[in-house]
């Protein structure tokens, strides 16, 4: 699988994919920084990207909007980045059960000390 990181999420979770066999991308390495999310929406599903964020609001939205979409990772809690690398983590083990996401998002959240998961359908109808 191929990932971007959303700039809103550390760098870090690049190391993360590629020790874990995928390649990744973060917006502020490819000289995207501040780009707007219809824009990173719109670079991941043509570039085949599965998007990583915790805007959950904005690309719930314009995912729902893609006919065909790779996939989107939204890791709920706004949290620091060592937690944010357990979610990240925590999802790549989970894509690696359940494959592609294409036209899915998994959202990986917290209850207490638990990583849980949820992995639904989302795209246009």
């Amino acid at each position: 699988m191929r990932f971007l990181i959303d700039e809103c999420l550390t760098p870090l979770l690049v190391a993360d994919a590629r020790e874990a066999g995928h390649e990744a991308r973060h917006v502020a390495h490819i000289g995207r920084a501040g780009w707007q999310d219809w824009n990173a929406t719109r670079y991941a599903v043509t570039e085949d990207f599965v998007l990583v964020t915790n805007n959950a609001g904005d690309y719930r939205r314009l995912y729902a909007a893609e006919p065909l979409h790779p996939g989107l990772v939204i890791l709920i809690p706004n949290i620091r980045r060592p937690l944010q690398r357990r979610l990240f983590r925590g999802a790549l083990d989970q894509l690696a059960v359940a494959g592609e996401p294409v036209n899915q998002v998994l959202e990986v959240d917290l209850a207490g000390d638990e990583v849980i998961f949820a992995l639904y359908d989302l795209a246009a109808q």
